[in-house]
């Protein structure tokens, strides 16, 4: 058998016409699928290299049949499937993009970065996606691909791929209903997309959601704190934040270094708790601080509560992550930072509690 497919490989290479190569081509994949099971890796890569070589020269129909052929095969030699994935021909490519196994994230990312929008929307279609696929096909992908992908349930997102699907969800509804169904969504993505969604999308969003609808209606009818509350409530994460914060605080040991170090880890929960009790102010508002206003009311948070500026600068870089806001001027809101006298921040924060009290419903 050894000397069998060492003469049919050089066989296969040694072809002229195109003709003779795609029919060369059939004879060398129906072998490797005849023997695949009992290959050795350096046979496997004999075969990588015939195949990808025969590959180079055939008309676009028969690469196409090869790449159906191959993209079901789990033993399908590494080399060929990576040049299959990267075809410019899109009906090459789709069924190894779309389906094959043996297709490795590295190339994903290749050809989501580099190849078109067919090419971005087959990727979109496969089972399993991972978050550095996902980054690249909701940056650069069209809105059909952004869709595709916010409506994939084997899609993992990162932070930066939540930030991207919510602020394109802005002006395109299709695409917040779709990110908006998805079970796993942090919750501080979940609150900018209703916050920042127009009535009618908001309207379309409770209808979508009948389990959220007692949550979200409190927003439709202006309750955007009651929103917070509820969702904080529901959630276990913020459970688990709070209990830890309120722990810490127990023991002497929340000061405004650990306001810090929560906010440079990215813990969205832990750092408005935590922010809740160095500032003696309602969670509805820190929170609110990080996920709706500018700059400037942390600046304002911050200088009330003698937090000094690193801790500051901390929760604005914070800040910026979850609003997904433009580059973040630093020295300017240093400059305010300094400019802002205590007394007049702890006024601000002040009349923000007498507003508070005034508003609160009477009992009945």
């Amino acid at each position: 058998m050894q000397q069998a497919l060492v003469e049919d490989l050089e066989s296969a290479i040694s072809a002229r016409t195109i003709g003779d190569r795609a029919a060369m081509l059939r004879r060398v994949t129906d072998l490797f699928l005849a023997v695949s099971v009992n290959l050795s890796d350096a046979q496997i890569n004999l075969f990588d290299d015939v195949m990808s070589r025969l590959l180079e020269e055939i008309e676009v129909s028969a690469r196409a049949a090869f790449g159906h052929l191959m993209a079901t095969v789990p033993s399908a030699p590494p080399g060929i499937i990576r040049t299959l994935a990267l075809d410019d021909a899109i009906d090459v490519a789709s069924p190894i993009l779309a389906h094959s196994a043996q297709v490795n994230e590295a190339t994903l990312v290749e050809g989501a970065r580099t190849k078109s929008q067919a090419h971005l929307l087959a990727i979109s279609r496969r089972q399993i996606l991972g978050e550095s696929v996902t980054d690249v096909l909701v940056d650069r992908g069209d809105r059909e691909v952004a869709s595709n992908t916010a409506k994939n349930a084997g899609a993992a997102f990162s932070e930066f791929g939540y930030s991207t699907l919510v602020r394109r969800s802005l002006s395109d509804d299709d695409l917040a209903t779709c990110v908006w169904v998805r079970p796993e969504i942090p919750r501080q993505h979940l609150l900018k997309l209703f916050v920042d969604a127009s009535e009618s999308l908001k309207a379309k969003l409770v209808k979508l959601k009948p389990g959220r609808a007692d949550l979200i209606l409190e927003i439709v009818a202006q309750a955007s704190q009651q929103i917070q509350a509820k969702a904080r409530d529901k959630s276990p994460d913020y459970a688990a934040a709070h209990a830890r914060v309120y722990s810490l605080h127990a023991a002497g040991a929340l000061g405004e270094n650990q306001v810090a170090e929560f906010a440079q880890q990215g813990k969205f929960d832990e750092t408005t708790v935590a922010l809740s009790i160095v500032c003696n102010l309602p969670i509805s508002l820190t929170e609110r601080a990080l996920v709706e206003e500018g700059p400037q009311q942390i600046i304002i948070l911050g200088k009330a509560a003698d937090l000094s500026w690193n801790v500051v600068r901390a929760v604005l870089l914070l800040q910026a992550q979850v609003r997904d806001a433009p580059a973040l001027k630093l020295e300017r809101c240093f400059e305010s930072f300094t400019r802002l006298h205590a007394e007049t921040a702890k006024k601000a924060i002040e009349f923000y509690r007498l507003r508070k009290r005034a508003t609160l419903p009477r009992l009945h």
